[in-house]
């Protein structure tokens, strides 16, 4: 197994205000899934003394997400710190999508689902690229590792 991965993720409990069950779900599944497999790597410059896995810590202050990562012993290694701005309408986009596929796994036909669920995929798969797009020259992360961190930097601006 590599070690340019994540072995813990902590998301800034105080950050999130206020979740319901399908976004605790959600969150719980993403975590798995990242820890499970992930490609990490930051890219400092440090040489042999930034080796992973690696422990990350997200939260949000001031309109920016905040990544403390650390060495698997707690060692901290670094933050990066990245502006938001260009993440509020997929943040957005998503939460409502998303707001509509919980409604329509109640109460629609199988093919209303699929249908939403399909859009719901693309806003996430966009926003993706567009996290690895932020982190380039910062951190090296493989497109299923940018999908689960996006989903968790959702998370992290539910406002209730």
């Amino acid at each position: 197994m590599s070690n340019h991965r994540i072995c813990h993720i902590a998301l800034d409990e105080q950050t999130i205000l206020w979740r319901n069950a399908d976004i605790e779900q959600e969150r719980r599944i993403a975590i798995f899934d990242l820890i499970e497999e992930n490609s990490f790597k930051p890219l400092s410059g440090r040489g042999g003394d930034y080796e992973g896995p690696y422990r990350l810590s997200l939260s949000v202050s001031e309109g920016r997400l905040v990544m403390d990562i650390a060495r698997k012993d707690e060692t901290p290694l670094e933050t990066i710190i990245l502006a938001l701005g260009r993440f509020r309408r997929p943040i957005r986009e998503y939460f409502a999508i998303c707001d509509s596929y919980y409604q329509a796994i109640r109460q629609a036909s199988a093919q209303e689902i699929e249908t939403i669920d399909m859009a719901r995929r693309g806003i996430h798969n966009q926003a993706a690229e567009l996290l690895m797009e932020r982190l380039e020259g910062k951190i090296e992360v493989d497109f299923p590792t940018a999908r689960r961190l996006f989903t968790l930097i959702c998370v992290l601006h539910i406002k209730g």
